[in-house]
């Protein structure tokens, strides 16, 4: 049964999908910190620090505005084909299901359009940047 209002879903399954993505982009980091797998790494670090600097902000604003909701998430069971989140909103428990490459996909569309915003917002302040 459907407890969950299509904007507690949204609000909370976004919360999730940017959590990973959020996640991913700082291996990402971490890796290019450690290994400098390009002739030029700067770029490539600005551009993942401000997607982590855009993930963290909205997922700050998705946590308020689950705590209004009375909305969490939480990791119910994992196996090799699917994982399992338990959704709690006032009180009410609903469990989804999600086949893991769907998951990657929704984590991969986040970090695209994450990277989208940080390559503009990035852009736009190109004057900020240091010159060499």
């Amino acid at each position: 049964m459907r407890y969950l209002t299509e904007h507690e879903w949204k609000l909370a399954s976004r919360f999730l999908f940017l959590s990973m993505a959020l996640l991913v982009i700082q291996q990402d980091l971490e890796k290019i910190r450690k290994f400098s797998p390009f002739k030029i790494n700067e770029f490539y670090i600005r551009l993942l620090e401000q997607m982590e600097r855009l993930a963290t902000e909205e997922r700050r604003h998705l946590r308020k505005e689950m705590k209004k909701e009375r909305l969490q998430v939480l990791l119910d069971e994992k196996n090799e084909a699917f994982t399992s989140y338990l959704f709690i909103c006032k009180g009410k428990e609903e469990k989804r299901n999600y086949f893991n490459p769907a998951i990657r996909k929704k984590v991969e569309v986040i970090i695209e359009e994450l990277a989208g915003r940080a390559a503009t917002t990035l852009y736009d302040h190109k004057e900020d940047i240091p010159q060499t």
